[in-house]
């Protein structure tokens, strides 16, 4: 039997300041930014699994993601992108396909959205 599982138990973004990037994410996922925060640089942010960890001890530059390793879910990907326009995120893209788009996080992470 095989003990690694399948399954991904946390993806971990790079992040410089982890107050001001739990502020962020937690505000982009309507969700009040509380809780610890472990070993002064981790959050673990409140979602459904897999947990996305923001961590401060593994930032560099040249460490934000330059492709999305991840995206987010949305059931309607038009006001996925108007919502995150009244935000004032960096898009990177417009709709793709009429089914995903790209943004930057603060520190320069290149994220995505995607309508699933």
């Amino acid at each position: 039997m095989n003990p690694i599982s399948k399954q991904v138990g946390a993806i971990f973004i790079p992040v410089k300041d982890i107050e001001k990037a739990r502020d962020w994410y937690c505000d982009l996922l309507g969700e009040v930014a509380e809780g610890e925060i472990p070993f002064g640089h981790l959050y673990i942010l409140p979602m459904e699994s897999p947990r996305i960890v923001l961590d401060s001890k593994i930032y560099a530059a040249d460490a934000v993601y330059k492709v999305p390793s991840f995206h987010f879910n949305t059931k309607n990907i038009q006001a996925a992108y108007q919502f995150m326009k009244s935000k004032n995120v960096e898009l990177m893209t417009e709709i793709r396909h009429g089914q995903w788009f790209t943004f930057k996080d603060p520190d320069g992470n290149l994220l995505m959205v995607a309508e699933c």
